[in-house]
This record gives C-alpha cells, structure tokens and sequence, in this order.
C-alpha cells in the first residue's frame, strides 16, 4: 500500500491530532477500531483526538503503526512562525 502521507512537519499539538485522525480515516478505521488495537475506549481514542496532548509516547507509537504512520525526529531547519506551546 502507497504511503498515506509525505512526510510532515509538526509544530503543535494539534497538528498532531488532525493528522492522527485523518491517518485513521483514509486507513476508513472508526475510533472503536483504534481503540480495540490500543487498549483503550472509543471515548478515550475521541478525546486524544481533540487533546493530543495528552497521548503518551508509548501511546503515540502504537497509534501511529495501527493507522500506518511512523515517527521520524530530526533537526529543524528554522525557527516555527508557531510556538508549539
């Protein structure tokens, strides 16, 4: 299968939430789907979605292989017109 996403620089958390969520959609997952892989209720994957700032790395990493993402860290190459807080 065709990679879903070019890679994509994230600079908030939100970002983060959209991109989880449109991942899962374009893999046509539900959130109850997401949920039975990651061991947790389809109220808890929601609300990750809408706060991704409260996803665990441990969650992040799960979640990105179920919905066929993978976590790429690297040096920034400029200064976000964004503040990631």
């Amino acid at each position: 299968m065709p990679p879903l996403f070019d890679s994509q620089a994230l600079v908030t958390a939100q970002q983060l939430g959209q991109l989880l969520r449109s991942a899962r959609k374009r893999r046509n997952l539900t959130q109850a789907d997401v949920a039975g892989r990651l061991g947790l209720s389809q109220n808890r994957v929601s609300h990750l979605e809408a706060h991704p700032d409260e996803i665990s790395v441990k969650q992040l990493l799960a979640w990105s292989a179920t919905v066929g993402l993978e976590l790429h860290l690297g040096t920034r190459s400029a200064s976000p017109s964004v503040s990631p807080w």
